[in-house]
């Protein structure tokens, strides 16, 4: 199958830019694929809102500040300006395609959370994620694009030059979930919009999807990666034996949340000035000494002394999930733990989505735009979505016509695989690679625990790359080596870092390099061309 753009992922990166594409050029050919429903995907577990100055009294001065602030130095300042500058008409946009935010009166109803100095984050009540994803999923429904549900991407595919080198990207191989064969998709124009890789942790917020896969790829086909040992995990995700992680969103914090030691206790205040309104990493690294110290299994988020009504009305989503394992939050607090959330590395990219490979882009939590530096400011991941998925868009309108079609591409050849007799190692090795990343490369870290993680994931990788050339794939499979490849990316990542900053917290270094310069930490693949063919992006 041949199109004009191909989008592996359908969150609210993707889904902003096929709707903006379409918008501009209805007669394009446009392939979506989701790995598995439509809708599902982190955007649509996102609870807390969207970032942008919609209040008289704030400034696009203050949201760059308080975004470079949280970023540690490591922010792209005119990344930064761009997103934000561009905020409030992705907001009307997003109210164009039916998206309806809390008003109080006349006004949106704004909330604060960690990190900003203003109530900024338009939402819709505390599943703001939901009411964005299910209405783009409307309106693309409404356009001819062609849906490609449960469909996991394998890898991307680059034309091969005369020379025997590799040029632009002209589609990818997929695996259908419901037949177990590879289809193989050509295209002009690929987007990645996959998504993050916080699966590659034992407990995380994120639906099970979320398994680096664009990352993986873009890797494999040659592009840069930056950034990846910035892990952001939440502070506050739902502690319960039965309860699979669930997220109580920082906006219950945000509207005066206290967290408590098991004893009662406040403890915020002896981390940080801002107490519960501290950035995220700030958060969850006081909460994991706390547990540490204390021996305690989590600590506790208490919004109680708020009237009943307040709580109800603010966090019905919240209050509805901890009601179903018997926790009323208008009652008594509600137990969490940090759970990994977010990627702030990725794939580099411009300010166009562009990538170092040609024709392919890179947009959302698979990216690296140098938005979120070293730590991710709360509620600016869906407005990176918005802004990216528009300004790619806009790249991919004004330079289709120019692009060649793609070449016919070889159909996937399985003719030398079996099928797999031995599924228990994918599971094992999937335990195994998670427990020793949460365990050795998790909030807090050391070198000697990073060694023996970049020791375990080499052995994991040779084992796996062998079970990949003798089976047929799976999507467990796909996961499992996806995961262990970004796992390997994040380890280097930390490794090269010889400080702590941001998100990347180390014991042997504990405090911020000031005599070398920041950067950024760039790994660049093996078989990058990008220089050597001209078709950088970053």
């Amino acid at each position: 199958m041949s199109y004009d753009l191909l989008v592996i992922g359908s969150g609210a990166a993707g889904l902003t830019l096929a709707l903006r594409v379409l918008e501009a050029k209805p007669s394009a050919r446009v392939a979506i694929l989701a790995k598995g429903p439509l809708a599902e995907g982190s955007t649509l577990y996102a609870q807390g809102g969207i970032a942008a100055v919609l209040d008289a009294a704030d400034t696009t001065e203050s949201h760059v500040a308080d975004t470079l602030n949280a970023g540690a130095g490591l922010c792209n300042v005119d990344s930064v300006r761009f997103v934000v500058e561009n905020a409030r008409t992705a907001i009307e946009w997003l109210i164009d395609q039916g998206v309806a935010f809390d008003r109080e009166g006349d006004s949106w109803h704004l909330t604060r959370e960690g990190g900003h100095s203003h109530r900024r984050v338009i939402h819709a009540a505390d599943a703001t994620g939901r009411a964005v994803e299910t209405s783009l999923v409307e309106r693309v429904r409404e356009t001819g694009a062609d849906v490609f549900e449960h469909h996991n991407a394998v890898d991307l595919i680059r034309e091969r030059l005369p020379g025997g080198g590799l040029g632009r990207c002209v589609g990818a191989y997929s695996l259908d979930r419901i037949s177990g064969r590879v289809r193989t998709f050509a295209a002009k124009k690929v987007v990645l919009a996959t998504g993050g890789a916080s699966r590659v942790y034992m407990y995380s917020s994120n639906p099970d999807g979320s398994t680096g896969d664009g990352i993986a790829m873009a890797w494999r086909a040659g592009c840069r990666v930056a950034n990846m040992e910035f892990s952001q995990f939440h502070p506050t995700c739902l502690f319960h034996p039965q309860a699979k992680t669930f997220l109580v969103t920082e906006a219950v914090r945000g509207e005066g949340g206290h967290l408590l030691r098991p004893d009662g206790t406040r403890f915020m205040d002896e981390y940080d000035p801002r107490g519960e309104l501290a950035p995220r990493d700030i958060v969850a690294r006081a909460i994991d000494d706390v547990m540490k110290r204390l021996g305690c299994e989590c600590v506790y988020l208490d919004i109680s002394h708020k009237p009943a009504e307040f709580v109800r009305s603010h966090f019905p989503t919240v209050h509805a999930e901890c009601l179903k394992y018997g926790i009323d939050m208008t009652q008594q607090p509600i137990p969490v733990v940090p759970a990994a959330h977010y990627t702030c590395g990725g794939v580099l990219t411009d300010l166009s989505g562009r990538t170092d490979v040609g024709n392919l882009y890179a947009i959302g939590e698979v990216s690296c735009t140098g938005l979120h530096g070293a730590n991710r400011m709360a509620s600016n991941s869906l407005l990176e979505c918005l802004v990216f998925g528009k300004s790619a868009a806009e790249d991919i309108v004004a330079t289709l016509g120019k692009v060649a079609a793609a070449p016919v591409i070889p159909a996937w050849d399985e003719s030398w695989v079996t099928d797999s007799d031995e599924e228990v190692v994918v599971a094992h090795n999937w335990t195994e690679l998670r427990r020793f990343m949460s365990d050795y490369v998790g909030i807090v870290r050391s070198t000697k625990r990073l060694e023996r993680a970049k020791h375990r994931v080499k052995l994991l990788l040779s084992e796996i790359e062998e079970y990949y050339g003798t089976f047929r794939v799976t999507n467990d499979l796909l996961e499992l080596r996806n995961l262990a490849m970004v796992a390997d990316l994040i380890v280097r990542s930390a490794l090269s870092r010889r400080e702590s900053r941001g998100l990347h917290y180390t014991l042997d270094y504990p405090s911020l390099d000031v005599i070398a310069p920041v950067q950024n930490t760039v790994l660049v693949p093996k078989n990058f061309s990008a220089r050597r063919n001209g078709q950088g992006g970053a």
